[in-house]
């Protein structure tokens, strides 16, 4: 009788050890699952090499791939940002990889919302390491490609602003004095300042009065530190007609303020020009 209680006790354990391995190999198992978007979206990519169709290395300078060279940020929430490797930002949108991660689209946007182009890629590699696409450069000859190689990094997103200024469009809402006064937009004094602002990813920005018509364009930029924003704006023919250097007194999701001094050479004049967030599709 006692040694079938002792062989029954022994079976128990035996099995209650196996339930036990079973149970942390699902563990382990389940762990280890994760979706080919979830692996793009677990880490920062940077460019480090290109090859073209026959495996040869491509400077990434070469025009055929300098387009597609940068950091790359593919977030949880569905959006992206690219910068080029300087961290001048180089476009935004959203971005889906297939349940199969086989290919990887993403759509870049305006600050408007509507879409600048929408690109799909293959994938060729795609771990926690390495990110490699293949993307065909002519569309009337798939036979030319190149293979786009990324590397996980470190580099963290540039938060001096440009983000932020890029992805939504700004409408002038208030001036200030140097008193902190309220000044009226049709003043002539901030007039010239006031009206919807489109400050696109690739650099390029328009602005256009608050009767949709177009006031100015050309290129902008923010200062490393995000202190500074300047604009060069542009005729036609690409001819600079003025560069504007302004102080950034606030730059969030919903405001963005800065101060303009009319006269460099009595900086004790100056208004803050004052823009809120606003869902206004570009004229």
């Amino acid at each position: 009788m006692n040694t079938l209680k002792k062989l029954s006790c022994l079976l128990t354990v035996m099995f209650m050890f196996s339930v036990f391995l079973s149970c942390s190999d699902n563990d382990d198992s389940m762990e280890q699952q994760i979706t080919p978007s979830e692996v793009l979206s677990s880490t920062p990519w940077e460019t480090t090499a290109a090859k073209d169709k026959n495996g040869n290395q491509v400077a990434l300078t070469d025009a055929s791939v300098a387009g597609f060279v940068g950091f790359a940020y593919f977030k949880t929430d569905g959006t992206f940002a690219i910068y080029n490797l300087s961290d001048v930002l180089r476009s935004r949108g959203t971005w889906t990889v297939d349940p199969q991660g086989k290919t990887r689209t993403i759509t870049s946007l305006n600050p408007d919302g509507t879409s600048v182009f929408t690109r799909t890629v293959d994938i060729l590699v795609l771990n926690a390491n390495e990110f490699t696409y293949r993307i065909h450069t002519n569309p009337n000859d798939p036979s030319v490609y190149y293979d786009i190689i990324h590397t996980k990094t470190a580099h963290a997103e540039p938060a001096n602003g440009q983000l932020t200024l890029a992805s939504t469009p700004w409408e002038t809402t208030g001036a200030k004095d140097k008193n902190g006064s309220p000044v009226a937009l049709t003043d002539a004094s901030v007039a010239g300042f006031v009206g919807y602002s489109y400050f696109k990813a690739n650099g390029t920005f328009t602005i256009y009065g608050l009767n949709d018509v177009l006031r100015s364009q050309g290129n902008w930029s923010i200062s490393p530190d995000g202190t500074k924003r300047t604009i060069t704006a542009l005729d036609a023919n690409g001819n600079v007609l003025f560069t504007r250097v302004v102080d950034i007194l606030t730059l969030n999701s919903s405001e963005f303020t800065y101060r303009i001094i009319p006269d460099a050479g009595n900086p004790s004049v100056y208004y803050d020009i004052i823009h809120s967030k606003v869902n206004h599709q570009e004229p």
